[in-house]
């Protein structure tokens, strides 16, 4: 029988949302139930998500199973290494110093802006010819 949830938290980036659930374990990362590394292909997304852990120094401590939707693959690491930065928060509040010092539990702004109208994009306009 699987270990009791102990945290739960909610990642976002761009259009990606990551749910998040940690307990106590052996460092196993399970996205969208299959493992992180077969789920995010690229190295630097595999970073990205290992980030918070390792400024803590809590790698192998814990238990991580997420189930992401929406965005792309990078938008969703970022939303995911933010969910795990708020549940070690959870898990740790003395941590939290670390965490904020390193920018992990800042939700990043940036997210795409919308088409206006007049125009063919969100800042390119149409082509203008004067003869």
């Amino acid at each position: 029988m699987e270990e009791a949830i102990k945290y739960c938290a909610v990642g976002r980036r761009k259009e990606s949302v990551a749910r998040v659930r940690m307990s106590g374990g052996a460092g196993v990362i399970t996205v969208n139930r299959k493992p992180y590394e077969k789920y995010f292909l690229r190295e630097t997304d595999r970073i990205i998500i290992k980030q918070p852990l390792v400024a803590v120094s809590c790698v192998n401590k814990y238990d991580i199973s997420a189930n992401i939707s929406g965005g792309g693959l990078t938008g969703q690491a970022g939303a995911l290494r933010l969910g795990i930065s708020r549940l070690l928060l959870l898990a740790e509040p003395a941590l939290k110093d670390a965490l904020r010092k390193q920018g992990f539990l800042t939700r990043d702004p940036r997210a795409k802006e919308r088409k206006k109208y007049g125009q063919k994009g969100a800042r390119k306009r149409f082509q203008w010819t004067k003869r």
